[in-house]
C-alpha cells in the first residue's frame, strides 16, 4: 500500500474536468487541450497549485476543461489577472490562455507588458487568424485580402506577426508549434514551463468553420518536410525531404535565403546554426513563411540572463521591510498641502 505522504503519480485523465468539451467538430483547440493535459503529468505539477487564466474567445473556455483552479476573465485582461495572481502567490503555476483576437487586439497592451516584465508564467496564444467566437470577423493576424463579415471586400490591414510582436515587446522566451503536432507541442510546453519567466507558445490553430485551412500551406503533412523548419539549439537550420536545404545569410547582407546543399558549391558548413540566444536572428526567423521560406517552429528565442518579475517585486518588498519603518500618520502628512479659499 502506498504511504499516505507519497504523492500519487497523475495522468492525463486527472487533469480533465467533468465538463463537456464544447468546441466545433474538428477544431484545433481539442488537440491543444489534449497536449496540455499530456504535458502536465510529465511536469509533476500539483493540480491544487495550477491555475488556468483566460480572456474571451473560443480558446478561453480552456479553464472549464482543466481539473485545476482557473479564471475565465474579461476580454483581453487575462495578463492583468495573471499578474495579480502570480504576485499574490508566486508558488502558483499559472498558464495563461489567449487567442489572436483576445490577446493582440483589445489585449495587446496588456500582453505587451506581461511579456516585457517577464512574469514567470506560461502563455499559450492560439492563433487561427480569425475571430471564431463572434462568427468570423477578421482578426489582427488575418492576412491581407481576407474576406469576412467585417471585411466583405477583403482586409487591407497588414497582419500582426505574434512572434515578432513578442520579441519587440521584450519577451525572452518565444516559441511556435502546430496544434496537431503533439509530438513537438508537448515537449515545447514543457520547455516553456521550465523557463523562469514569461514562456510564450504561439500555436497555429485551425478553425474549421470560419477559417479552415489557414495554415495548410505549411501544416499539411504531405509537404511538411519542405515547408517546416524545426529549430534545435546548436544545430544547423536544415530542412527538406532529403535534408539538403538550409538557411544562410545572403552575402554582404542581413537577409536570409534558402540554399540547397550540393548546389553552387554550398556545403553544410554554409548553413546557419540555430542560436536561440540570438535575438536579431529570432526576428528574421519570425518573419519567414512559405512559399519563399519554411515556417520556423520550436524555440525561436530564449534568454535566461534576466530574472522573473515577481521575484524582483518580492525582493523589493523584503528590502523595504528591512530598511523602512512604516508610519502611516507621517505618510499621510508628508509632502505639500493646499488650502482652497
Amino acid at each position: 500500500m502506498t504511504p499516505p505522504d507519497t504523492p500519487q503519480k497523475l495522468t492525463r485523465k486527472d487533469f480533465a474536468s467533468d465538463q463537456e468539451v464544447r468546441w466545433c467538430p474538428g477544431c484545433g483547440d481539442y488537440a491543444i487541450l489534449a497536449a496540455v493535459q499530456r504535458a502536465l503529468p510529465k511536469l509533476g505539477v500539483a493540480r491544487e497549485n495550477s491555475v488556468f487564466i483566460s480572456g474571451i474567445g473560443c480558446s478561453s473556455r480552456f479553464p472549464y476543461y482543466m481539473n485545476t483552479y482557473g479564471f475565465h476573465t474579461i476580454h483581453g485582461r487575462a495578463p492583468a489577472l495573471s499578474t495579480g495572481v502570480k504576485l499574490a502567490n508566486p508558488n502558483l503555476d499559472i498558464w495563461m490562455i489567449t487567442g489572436d483576437g483576445d490577446g493582440l487586439s483589445i489585449g495587446g497592451n496588456h500582453l505587451l507588458h506581461i511579456l516585457r516584465r517577464n512574469l514567470n508564467i506560461q502563455i499559450i496564444l492560439f492563433n487561427n487568424r480569425i475571430y471564431g467566437l463572434t462568427k468570423g470577423q477578421y482578426s489582427p493576424t488575418s492576412l491581407v485580402g481576407k474576406k469576412s463579415p467585417s471585411t466583405p471586400m477583403g482586409s487591407v490591414d497588414n497582419p500582426v506577426v505574434p512572434a515578432a510582436f513578442a520579441l519587440g515587446a521584450g519577451a525572452r522566451f518565444v516559441s511556435r508549434a502546430i496544434d496537431t503536432d503533439a509530438k513537438r507541442l508537448v515537449p515545447l510546453l514543457m520547455k516553456a514551463h521550465d523557463y523562469q519567466g514569461a514562456g510564450l507558445i504561439e500555436v497555429f490553430q485551425n478553425c474549421p468553420v470560419f477559417n479552415d485551412g489557414a495554415f495548410t500551406h505549411f501544416s499539411d503533412r504531405k509537404t511538411a518536410t519542405e515547408t517546416q523548419l524545426h529549430l534545435e539549439h546548436g544545430k544547423p537550420m536544415i530542412f527538406g525531404a532529403e535534408k539538403n536545404k538550409g538557411l544562410r545569410l545572403r552575402p554582404n547582407s542581413l537577409q536570409l535565403e534558402v540554399v540547397t546543399i550540393g548546389e553552387d558549391g554550398i556545403t553544410e558548413a554554409d548553413i546557419l546554426v540555430h542560436d536561440q540566444t540570438n535575438r536579431a536572428m529570432a526576428f528574421l526567423l519570425a518573419a519567414m513563411e512559405p512559399p519563399t521560406f519554411p515556417i520556423a517552429l520550436g524555440v525561436l528565442y530564449c534568454d535566461t540572463s534576466v530574472g522573473s518579475f515577481e521575484t524582483a517585486i518580492h525582493a523589493q518588498i523584503e528590502q523595504a521591510k528591512q530598511t523602512r519603518k512604516p508610519d502611516l500618520g507621517a505618510l499621510m502628512r508628508k509632502g505639500h498641502t493646499w488650502v482652497v479659499e
